[in-house]
């Protein structure tokens, strides 16, 4: 029996109660590994990671059936002993569901830190056709940009979420929109935010979510001194793909241009790639994964990740609007349904126009993210294991988003609907945002999914994608299969290492 991950420990209890009655968690999940006639072993909820022998997976199996531990051997009481230390076998259901509602609890309540997405600007340099946001019309002369005065108000009221909190870091994160088209907010936000963290002796972390094309050393170099982490930039396929689908208004590709400032920054800061496919650009990916590995900047990419874009083959293209709730969203790259719909970026259970199967849409999308990260691996690049999926920072009580007017939201993906906000960094908090901040006070999807496995690595999927397309952010969204086929990779992967 081999320990692979330190199990995360939520808060267990250190021996089993209730005399012989023991049964196997809610939360295992397991993979045959028949060329060494072993088993991989996952508890979702502690992350602990075993590989037993067969007769180990069997014990839990007799455990279930309804063999008591008096009934076991002294080698496989022992065993049991190894096993609920990490989570595998618990005394009951109800204190298996307990020790998950304190697990959700406390990734809730954690005030080790402060997690700030700041959306300096709703403008965008680029047109991406399935991207409400962006130069498109007249978008970009109507889009809210963030004023100094505002960034004054958010420095004000971030030092006084900082001083309430104590947090050992702070996570601040530049999104849009494209960020980089206000850099005076930026460099005075970062600037003024790490010399608040500096004196209370906290951690600065700055990210960049931007578009690449005005990612420049100098940009690079100014936030560097103030704690900069990382800059994730948007490739969407290879150079033809990518040039048809993220253009600048006149049509001109983007592509050529953000691999030469990629290559101008790599070695001064980490650098993440994502990317968008649908259903007719998703062949491309291998041939730009296999472009960046030729390039002198290859190690220097931390991460790659890729997410669905959807829409109906026959949708009129959406009407550029931005005070309209199924109109624009202001989380660019947006995957959308077939009504322009955006869904935050995220793959869901129901998308498409109406008529079309969710599962047959499921399908798509989980055998192509299954598709995409084996071949992202395949050419040495680090990408998402498709396990461990959640639960976002929707769920972190004391993680913000923050609007360029300075209104608030509990995830970035709902600031482009003004009736999903929950106040405002001045305080003030109508009545229907009050309402709003109630619901996510009581957000909790995770608990209509029954006995999933897969409940502490997902927590009822994304409730931004549940909201646009279901009407019901509390609904869940399910991509089971796909983390169950992400799984067998990750076994097989552990067990290579073993």
């Amino acid at each position: 029996m081999f320990l692979l991950s330190t199990p995360r420990s939520p808060a267990l209890n250190p021996h089993p109660r209730g005399g012989n009655a023991m049964q196997a968690s809610l939360f295992n999940v397991r993979v045959p590994l028949p060329d060494r006639s072993e088993v991989f072993l996952m508890n979702t909820l502690t992350d602990a990671q075993l590989i037993v022998s067969e007769d180990v997976a069997t014990l839990l199996d007799r455990l279930d059936g309804g063999t008591s531990l008096g009934d076991l051997e002294a080698d496989e009481r022992e065993a049991i002993d190894t096993l609920h230390a990490h989570g595998f076998v618990a005394p009951s259901r109800e204190e298996e569901r307990a020790t998950l509602d304190r697990f959700f609890s406390d990734f809730r309540e954690d005030t080790s830190q402060l997690r700030l997405t700041v959306l300096t600007t709703l403008q965008c340099n680029f047109a991406c056709d399935y991207c409400f946001q962006g130069d498109h019309a007249d978008y970009n002369a109507k889009a809210t940009k963030m004023s100094l005065q505002t960034a004054e108000r958010v420095v004000a009221w971030a030092e006084t979420k900082i001083d309430t909190l104590q947090p050992k870091s702070v996570a601040l994160t530049f999104f849009g929109g494209e960020p980089l088209l206000n850099l005076p907010v930026m460099y005075y936000l970062a600037e003024r935010v790490w010399d608040i963290a500096q004196a209370r002796g906290a951690t600065l972390l700055i990210n960049v979510i931007t578009n690449g094309l005005l990612l420049t050393p100098e940009v690079v170099d100014r936030l560097v001194p103030y704690g900069l982490n990382g800059i994730k930039v948007t490739l969407d396929g290879d150079r033809e793909t990518h040039n048809r689908m993220r253009p600048l208004r006149g049509g001109q590709g983007t592509f050529d241009k953000i691999i030469r400032n990629l290559g101008q920054v790599a070695g001064k800061c980490r650098i993440s790639i994502g990317g968008n496919f649908d259903a007719d650009t998703v062949d491309s990916y291998p041939a730009l994964l296999d472009f960046l590995r030729s390039q002198d900047f290859a190690d220097d990419i931390g991460r790659v990740n890729f997410k669905p874009v959807f829409r109906d083959r026959d949708a009129q293209p959406p009407t550029a609007r931005v005070d309209h709730v199924g109109g624009r969203r202001m989380i660019p790259l947006a995957a959308v349904d077939g009504h322009g719909k955006p869904l935050g970026g995220t793959c869901m259970t129901s998308v498409g126009a109406g008529g079309s199967s969710p599962c047959d849409s499921c399908h798509f999308v989980d055998e192509q993210l299954s598709f995409l990260r084996e071949e992202t691996k395949k050419r040495g690049f680090r990408t998402k294991d498709g396990v461990h999926m959640g639960p976002c920072e929707l769920h972190k009580r004391h993680a913000y988003t923050i609007g360029p007017s300075g209104e608030l939201y509990s995830c970035p993906g709902f600031t482009g609907d003004p009736t999903l906000s929950v106040g405002d960094i001045d305080g003030r908090q109508q009545p229907w945002q009050r309402a709003v901040s109630d619901r996510f006070e009581q957000h909790a999807p995770w608990k209509a999914c029954g006995d999933c496995s897969f409940i502490p690595v997902c927590g009822g999927g994304c409730s931004v994608a549940a909201h646009a397309e279901l009407g019901d952010m509390s609904a869940p969204s399910c991509h089971k299969s796909s983390m169950e086929t992400a799984l067998v990779s990750l076994a097989q992967e552990v067990a290579s290492g073993a």
